[in-house]
């Protein structure tokens, strides 16, 4: 589990800007991009739409994979579960960090999906050190 790394793992996908989001359909994998990290109450968490395939999968399988890559070659992978959390305080956390958003989401409607990491391992690779294990 990661707790005492959890801001490192949020700064990374922060400044990566876009990370990609493994779930499963099924026997199928699926992956997307994605963009929100906001760290609240010691968690990070993702936005999306309850509408969507990505909450439907989620609901069916919490399993994820996250993999995204820095501009210094670095790339991390974390693996957990999504849980959803869709308290009125975390959306208007996560739509302050993302502005942009809120053309698509409201606080507290019915279609805003809040979910954190409860994230089993993560770890910072490159071609030329060692692996960072971010797991306490």
């Amino acid at each position: 589990m990661v707790t005492k790394n959890i801001k490192t793992v949020q700064e990374f996908l922060k400044e990566a800007g876009t990370y990609y989001l493994a779930t499963v359909d099924n026997d199928q994998p699926r992956v997307r991009p994605f963009g929100t990290a906001t760290l609240f109450e010691d968690k990070i968490y993702v936005l999306t739409a309850k509408a969507k395939d990505v909450s439907k999968q989620l609901d069916n399988n919490a399993k994820f994979e996250i993999s995204t890559m820095d501009n210094t070659g670095r790339w991390i992978r974390i693996s957990g579960k999504l849980v959803a959390d869709n308290r009125v305080e975390v959306h208007k956390a996560l739509l302050e960090d993302y502005p942009n958003l809120r053309a698509m989401y409201t606080e507290g409607d019915a279609n805003t999906n809040a979910l954190y990491m409860d994230i089993d391992s993560a770890t910072i690779y490159s071609f030329t050190d060692a692996p960072q294990n971010l797991n306490d």
